[in-house]
């Protein structure tokens, strides 16, 4: 598996862009064993700072050099969202065109978080549906066996998830997606469609996340609370912290709360929660990405890909 190329279409805002990269190089390298190729691109009407702009320029090809040479696979990340309905994103238009050309080229695809929910709407008109309360933290999930996708993982797959918004299992299915993994609090978190000869792999939940990403989701989220951007006291991510940091946090709270300025966030036990903190999902992420990349080995075109147009 070591020869496959992997093209990473990394979507995500400025804050997480870099450590998004290197959560996937991390996870795909676990999984194989060792390096990986990867092809590294982004759609450029995702709004950027100067800075991410240069580093970009640096690392990263141009989306149309990507088409131009297809790649064996690829994965594809979101980004936060800025407008109420995603057809109304600047990237919109482009991210459209590019499901349709993933699935023209036969390209087997992971579909992650944000970028699941848009694909799904593009080609089936499935909106997603705005949660009482955020998703968030480590939720043990039920999978189907029989699949190839799932071999090795046993009954449950452990999978972080942090999104405000749900694809329906009911309408997914009767769209004919496939649900392999899935949990009555979080929904679908695998789930798989056919198309053109093509595997697209649909993730509601984040397995590439490291020990520490959640926790600095919460923290910012936390620092928005105490700025007055957000009303509401962060939720408290579901399995994810030890007692000992629960402890800490709901004290850390009560000064939040109390005070709600920023000047408390200097008081965060950041280190202390971070020594304790227990990457729980790995084993069954790697195992997941392990299992996908066989398949895409299996179903390799041994003649190189034509480009059927650009973006």
């Amino acid at each position: 598996m070591t020869d496959i190329t992997i093209g990473l279409i990394n979507n995500m805002p400025d804050s997480a862009f870099e450590a998004t990269e290197s959560q996937f190089r991390g996870l795909l390298e676990a999984a194989v064993g060792g390096p990986v190729r990867l092809r590294l691109t982004t759609l450029p009407e995702v709004p950027r700072s100067a800075d991410t702009k240069a580093y970009i320029a640096q690392q990263y090809a141009p989306l149309q050099a990507l088409m131009a040479e297809p790649p064996d696979a690829l994965i594809i990340t979101g980004t936060e969202p800025i407008a109420p309905d995603l057809r109304d994103e600047p990237y919109w238009s482009r991210f459209a065109k590019l499901v349709d050309w993933s699935i023209a080229e036969s390209l087997p695809s992971i579909w992650s978080c944000l970028a699941a929910h848009g694909a799904v709407l593009h080609l089936s008109g499935i909106q997603r549906q705005r949660l009482g309360e955020k998703c968030c933290g480590v939720f043990a999930h039920k999978v189907q066996a029989r699949h190839a996708l799932m071999s090795g993982l046993g009954q449950s797959l452990l999978t972080p998830h942090s999104r405000w918004n749900d694809l329906p299992i009911g309408s997914l299915e009767d769209a004919g997606y496939s649900v392999l993994s899935a949990r009555e609090e979080t929904g679908a978190n695998v789930f798989l469609k056919q198309q053109n000869g093509a595997q697209l792999v649909f993730l509601q939940g984040h397995p590439e996340y490291e020990s520490e990403s959640l926790l600095k989701e919460y923290r910012r989220d936390i620092g928005r609370y105490v700025r007055s951007q957000q009303p509401f006291y962060p939720t408290l991510p579901h399995e994810y912290f030890t007692p000992a940091a629960l402890t800490l946090l709901d004290e850390f709270r009560l000064r939040a709360q109390a005070q709600r300025a920023p000047q408390v966030m200097s008081t965060f036990p950041l280190a202390e929660i971070q020594a304790s903190l227990v990457q729980t999902w790995r084993t069954g992420a790697v195992q997941l990405y392990r299992n996908w990349l066989k398949s895409v080995t299996a179903g390799r075109r041994p003649m190189s890909h034509k480009a059927h147009g650009v973006l």
